[in-house]
């Protein structure tokens, strides 16, 4: 199932990640494969690079809001950040 896409990211932020959001970016990974995932481009938290929004339901069947970057031309995704998505964000979503 998981063989579509190639992940990377920092262990240490990953391990951060767990503490204090209590999701995991394997968690997180799962995300990419939700169908009815949606995507948005998230201009105001890096001017370095482009950094992307994807929320939509981990294998655990969460709602998880992940912040992530497209390296070598879209073939490498980087996990930037992932968490439960908020009330609004579950609002949203539904809409």
């Amino acid at each position: 199932m998981y063989d579509v896409f190639t992940f990377e990211w920092d262990n240490v932020k990953s391990q951060q990640n767990i503490k204090k959001h209590n999701v995991s970016f394997e968690e997180a990974m799962s995300v990419f494969y939700d169908e009815l995932a949606k995507l948005s481009n998230d201009p105001d938290h890096s001017q370095i690079e482009d950094r992307f929004i994807l929320i939509g339901h981990s294998q655990k069947k969460r709602l998880v809001f992940v912040s992530h970057v497209y390296k070598e031309k879209f073939e490498i995704i980087r996990i930037i950040s992932a968490r439960e998505a908020t009330r609004r964000e579950k609002k949203d979503f539904e809409n």
